[in-house]
């Protein structure tokens, strides 16, 4: 899928969300909120291999993973059933939103290291840029959400902290293969708890 087309797409699931006529409901928005976690699921594959494919060895060698690699300035996805189970609306959104702002900024940082590393690499580009977008339309849509229920948005914050700006390039792949890692994961754990809205808050 080309850059100019993938935007689109995104527009047209965000397009509801920046219309100025009659407020949606918040099962709309959370309808809404679902198709673009679907949609980012859809991709996620695939952004992931060209990703690895583009670092070279280790990353590109086959079955690569690296569970043990983390950041700290990343929420982790995982959470044990009976936790992610006994949260309430607020809590369950709180995180998603928290996450996806993380995500939006760590996937900047990414992309920044990647103009630097494979700027011949336009696919990869792309990919990313619109990983962000994604990223910051979850994060729009989850806001909406929680407006529209009533609960308090919580403020912005700067996630990413301070960037070690003289990290060697095997350190900024590693950085950002666990960026789009848990990009992932959070995707999936969006749409389980998206899909948990909306059979709470049916149309």
């Amino acid at each position: 899928m080309s850059c100019q087309l993938a935007i689109l797409c995104l527009l047209t699931l965000l397009l509801p969300l920046l219309s100025r006529g009659a407020p949606m409901s918040p099962a709309e928005r959370i309808t809404q909120a679902y198709n673009l976690a679907l949609s980012m699921q859809e991709n996620m594959s695939t952004l992931l291999q060209t990703y690895l494919q583009a670092q070279g060895s280790p990353f590109s060698d086959p079955g690569f993973s690296a569970p043990e690699l983390q950041l700290s300035s990343l929420p982790p996805a995982d959470i044990s059933f009976k936790t992610w189970n006994a949260l309430d609306d607020g809590e369950r959104l709180s995180r998603v939103q928290g996450a996806f702002l993380a995500l939006s900024q760590h996937l900047q940082l990414v992309g920044d290291d990647q103009r630097d590393l494979n700027p011949d690499n336009p696919i990869l580009l792309a990919q990313l840029r619109d990983a962000r977008l994604r990223a910051q339309g979850m994060l729009g849509n989850v806001a909406a959400i929680m407006t529209a229920l009533g609960l308090p948005n919580p403020r912005a914050e700067d996630t990413v902290g301070l960037v070690p700006f003289g990290a060697s390039a095997f350190e900024q792949k590693c950085r950002g293969y666990i960026v789009i890692r848990e990009y992932g994961q959070w995707t999936d754990r969006a749409v389980r708890d998206l899909a948990l809205f909306k059979a709470k808050y049916p149309l």
